[in-house]
């Protein structure tokens, strides 16, 4: 397996990284051990984890993952893991965190307060790369990256990095962490699949010329892209986490459902699974395998409820797509477009 290095840093990962949301969930302790065994085990060195998961948010489970991903490394030696987590951010769009009384922010008290916890829960003693898991607003990104760099230089984080970014936002924290001297952000982990290519603009630019790798997370666009919705069922009585934000009261999860599965999208899908068949792929190996073929991507993140949904992923690895499917993928993208807002 060829690795590949994170921004400008000495973090070598693998091409898949092993994604731990739904553990707490959709996935119980036992399984969530399996599952990240069986990643180990296939040459996952690479795990992503945040301080508010699992999802979707809840008071009573937050940090449940956590504490299971560090009691799951003391199996294991603690250098041949590059581990990742997050420090949750102010109320987004989607929900307020259900962690510091839903008064989160990326100041200094906070990100102080979320990295003790996570190197408490995590059962370590430092974060291979600590994330913004998204941008605040209000605070000034001065006083947060001044944070980071303590964080940095006090030995408790090696590398830092952005989620869910703007190429603006990304931009600025590259400034002003040149002209103050801080540690910059190294990686930006944001939603990238072919059902979702709104990196490609000036985003990947600013990557391919200021060196910061792209972590995609839901390279399956929440599951759309296995096929799974394209069974000749409702939307809504499949199963999956999007079946079930579809029968949600809550407005912001039929929102985010509707976002990546709707007539469109499912379109899509329907092409490229005949891609992917026409191919000899399943339809999770190439999606996997497209949003890691980019230049500026290090290392795709996967998720998985059960162990045996990690092999379509896992083929993914070591998998280059010829450019015959690539131009195939490109046409399909070309005929349906539709916006991702």
């Amino acid at each position: 397996m060829k690795h590949r290095y994170i921004g400008k840093t000495g973090l070598r990962v693998s091409p898949i990284c092993m994604g731990t949301m739904t553990f707490g969930t959709q996935c119980d302790k036992k399984e969530a051990f399996a599952i990240m065994d069986k990643a180990y085990d296939h040459g996952v060195n690479f795990y992503d984890t945040a301080e508010l998961y699992p999802v979707p948010p809840d008071g009573k489970l937050a940090g449940i993952t956590e504490e299971w991903v560090g009691e799951w490394m003391q199996t294991k030696e603690r250098d041949s893991i590059i581990l990742a987590t997050k420090v949750a951010g102010a109320a987004s769009g989607w929900f307020v965190p259900p962690i510091r009384h839903g008064l989160t922010a990326i100041d200094r008290f906070h990100i102080e307060r979320a990295v003790e916890g996570s190197l408490k829960k995590l059962k370590t003693d430092y974060i291979d790369l600590y994330q913004m898991h998204w941008p605040d607003a209000i605070v000034p990104i001065e006083e947060s990256l001044e944070a980071f760099d303590r964080l940095v230089k006090a030995g408790k984080v090696r590398y830092m990095g952005t989620s869910n970014d703007t190429a603006y936002g990304t931009s600025k924290a590259l400034m002003t962490s040149q002209y103050k001297g801080y540690a910059r952000f190294e990686s930006i982990q944001n939603n990238f699949s072919l059902l979702n290519r709104r990196f490609l603009d000036e985003l990947s630019a600013l990557c391919q010329n200021e060196q910061v790798s792209l972590l995609p997370y839901s390279p399956l666009a929440g599951g759309v892209l296995s096929g799974k919705y394209n069974q000749g069922l409702k939307p809504e009585d499949a199963e999956g986490r999007f079946a079930t934000y579809l029968k949600s009261p809550d407005q912001r999860q039929r929102q985010m459902a509707e976002r990546f599965m709707n007539t469109k999208t499912l379109a899509s899908t329907q092409k490229y699974l005949k891609i992917a068949a026409d191919a000899g792929l399943h339809p999770v190996t190439l999606a996997t395998a497209w949003s890691k073929q980019f230049d500026f991507v290090a290392s795709t993140i996967i998720g998985a409820t059960h162990t045996d949904q990690l092999d379509a992923s896992l083929a993914a690895m070591n998998l280059t797509l010829s450019n015959e499917v690539l131009q195939a993928c490109d046409k399909v993208h070309e005929e349906i477009l539709y916006p991702m807002g």
